[in-house]
């Protein structure tokens, strides 16, 4: 997801989503400024969905059409935002998993 703010200081925002498995590009699910922005944002906060900021990206991304594939002149720059997204999760299982290894060595102890 990408937001910006326009000259009047409207933030938009765009939603996107890439499933590697069913998805021949990454696809603008939502776009938006002002109260619908407020609403996407509302909805990726409830589903953890994290947020990248790239005001310039946004400004492209929010012209395309809802559910369009993004063009393969803009791979380059979502992929940044692709491999922001797989970073974090990446992070996210280390984390579980150290949290698991120190939830079992904390039982083995009251053994």
């Amino acid at each position: 997801m990408a937001e910006f703010e326009d000259k009047e200081k409207k933030r938009a925002v765009v939603a996107l989503r890439y499933d590697v498995d069913k998805d021949k590009a990454p696809l603008v699910l939502a776009a938006g400024s002002g109260p619908i922005a407020d609403e996407i944002l509302r909805i990726a906060d409830e589903n953890k969905i994290p947020l990248y900021e790239d005001p310039d990206l946004a400004q492209l991304l929010a012209k395309l059409e809802i559910d369009t594939e993004v063009p393969p002149e803009l791979y380059t720059l979502v992929a940044e935002v692709l491999f922001f997204i797989y970073k974090l999760d990446r992070m996210a299982e280390k984390r579980e998993k150290l949290i698991s290894k120190m939830r079992e060595t904390e039982k083995e102890k009251k053994r």
